[in-house]
């Protein structure tokens, strides 16, 4: 007796597989319109309103530019041209040249899908460097310039704990410092017998403040001070967790959303930019070591003060020790006060917002100065820092965790500070070791070529399955369709994926685990027919028996990705997480779907499917 009532029976998993394709598949759809050029105009000044959409497509008509749409939002603006990368340099600078230094003239893209796409929330998948060209940077780390500046901070805090309690006639010096050299930081004291007592009562309370500080005595009347090497290593941790977080700040300052910033060695950082045009842009971003500290001036009493030069060259002294730094900054953004002058207006954290109340309650009608510290190279490639003094502000009244910033020199020096605060100070110098810039062009041809190889091998697999398993064969076909589109739709839907080059192999090596799913599959089919099982039967059978197959072999393969996944990066990575995605959408389509197309058409098959008696 035949089963009649299988369609019935496959209702609720039928809904499944449509509703299931139908989303991923709108998500897909964006991916084969691409994206247009763009230019995403903001004000410096956030209070600042932007240009209405007349006056920007009448700037863009002066530059004989075609302007496909422009979008106005509140704080910004996007407007789509039709041209390639030379016509959208050539709009940035009209817009540069016609709106002044009062707004920021980004180069950006935008997606060219209908309108009901986007508004349904839907954008094309993100493309890696090597798809859509970029820059991409490789940074080191200054662990060690990192360590003596920690060790400086040790120091002056012995020399100040010193006196306080009095003591004198103790030589405090770093050797590595008065050398220039790369050995093992440490602090050497030498003293005289007498003071062996009181220095320890020092040490004590030094390694109360500063824990992870070791002191070693070496001969009577000589000592070092230094960190231990947990607490090296801890630090060092720290350091690059902290250059992590700081740069991705960055980069999305700069409004990148595909960028990869991954840790890649011992100190080294991997930052690749897709899709950016403008590489001398980011390079002053990425690459700045800015930070600020806020000191008050030092007093008669103060051991080891910091000396700085102002810009009319006025030597000021500040206490060793500052307020509070960068790190306590929440949100800064660029403005004018009432003059038209450019300030910075800063909003801090908890702590900075109490220390800087205690602080002014106490100094009221003293002056406060800001320090504004970098990194750079000298003639002999060394790394320098050099700090410059940008405020002296008298404190006024008791403060809070809002204040400003003055007297700055231009509006677009107030956007870059209020950048980088915003996006967080580095505690380490870091340098750029490599540029490599990637043109459109060139990712425009590993598009086609990687379109072309997963074309070729979809166009094989399908012409050799509709050839050998005919009606299976053909069911076959149609779950690997599904299967391609619901990884495209999977891409495109989730966040933080990027599809590179070694991706679109990814693809190609998709559709050839989602091809072997269905062999093993019909193979087992075709067993059980010989062995005189009826057509459903053998059916049931043969994706029952064939699961736990497919199952072993799909997990093997997704530890292999998750290790990709997880150690790689660049090219690796991009081809791992595309393998992974692809394991979940060939075992839903290679299985389920596949099933549930195979009870759909069995009268046809139980008819003809002849070759399997």
């Amino acid at each position: 007796m035949r089963n009649t009532s299988t369609k019935p029976k496959y209702t609720w998993q039928i809904l499944l597989i449509i509703i299931t394709v139908l989303i991923l598949g709108l998500n897909a759809m964006p991916t084969l319109y691409g994206n247009n050029n763009a230019l995403l105009i903001s004000a410096v000044n956030s209070k600042q309103s932007v240009p209405n959409p007349q006056q920007l497509r009448n700037v863009m008509q002066q530059a004989d530019i075609q302007v496909e749409q422009i979008i106005n939002g509140q704080t910004d603006s996007k407007i789509v041209i039709a041209g390639d990368d030379e016509i959208l340099i050539r709009g940035q600078q009209q817009l540069k040249t016609a709106l002044g230094d009062e707004y920021h003239v980004r180069l950006g893209n935008q997606s060219a899908a209908p309108k009901w796409l986007q508004g349904l929330g839907m954008a094309p998948i993100k493309l890696g460097l090597d798809l859509s060209g970029g820059v991409l940077f490789v940074l080191e780390v200054d662990t060690h310039k990192a360590d003596q500046e920690r060790l400086s901070n040790v120091k002056d805090q012995v020399l100040q704990l010193m006196h306080d309690q009095g003591l004198r006639g103790i030589s405090v010096k770093i050797p590595a410092l008065d050398t220039n050299t790369d050995s093992d930081s440490k602090i050497e004291l030498r003293f005289g017998n007498a003071q062996s007592a009181q220095l320890k009562k020092v040490i004590t309370d030094l390694q109360q403040n500063m824990p992870g500080i070791s002191y070693t005595q070496t001969a009577d009347g000589s000592a070092n001070l230094a960190y231990t090497e947990q607490s090296k290593t801890t630090f060092h941790q720290e350091i690059m967790t902290q250059a992590l977080t700081t740069l991705r700040g960055r980069i999305e300052e700069l409004g990148i959303t595909e960028a990869v910033t991954q840790r890649q060695g011992k100190n080294r950082i991997r930052i690749e930019l897709p899709g950016v045009k403008d590489p001398e842009q980011a390079k002053r971003i990425i690459g700045a070591t800015a930070s600020l500290d806020f000191y008050e001036l030092a007093s008669k009493d103060t051991v080891s003060a910091k000396n700085f030069s102002d810009e009319n060259g006025q030597r000021l002294s500040v206490a060793p020790k500052p307020i509070f730094t960068g790190s306590n900054i929440e949100n800064a953004t660029a403005g004018r006060d009432e003059m038209g002058m450019a300030l910075v207006n800063l909003t801090l954290d908890g702590l900075g917002g109490k220390k800087m109340s205690e602080f002014s309650r106490v100094n009221i009608g003293n002056p406060m100065v800001t320090i504004f510290s970098e990194y750079h190279k000298n003639t002999s490639d060394e790394m320098v820092k050099s700090s410059k003094v940008i405020s002296v502000a008298t404190i006024q009244a008791q403060l809070g965790n809002r204040f400003s910033i003055t007297n700055l020199s231009s509006p677009q020096a107030a956007s870059d500070l209020a950048l980088l605060l915003r996006a967080g100070s580095l505690d380490a110098p870091i340098t750029i070791v490599q540029q490599r810039t990637i043109q459109a062009s060139l990712g425009q041809e590993n598009v086609g070529n990687g379109i072309m190889a997963l074309a070729i091998g979809l166009g094989i697999t399908l012409i050799f399955m509709g050839l050998w398993y005919r009606k299976l064969g053909l069911i076959a076909n149609a779950s690997l369709v599904l299967n391609l589109v619901c990884l495209l739709g999977l891409m495109a839907l989730l966040p933080n994926v990027v599809l590179t080059l070694p991706g679109i192999a990814g693809l190609v090596l998709t559709v050839g685990m989602a091809v072997d799913t269905n062999v093993l599959i019909f193979e087992r089919i075709k067993e059980e027919r010989l062995r005189g099982r009826s057509n459903f039967m053998a059916i049931e059978t043969g994706y029952k028996e064939a699961f736990a197959t497919i199952l072993d072999a799909n997990i093997t393969t997704m530890i292999t990705a998750l290790i990709l996944l997880s150690i790689g990066y660049g090219p690796v990575k991009g081809f791992a997480m595309t393998l992974s995605l692809g394991i979940l959408t060939s075992m839903f389509t290679g299985v389920f779907v596949a099933h549930i197309l195979t009870y759909l058409v069995k009268p046809q098959i139980v008819v003809k499917h002849k070759e399997l008696n």
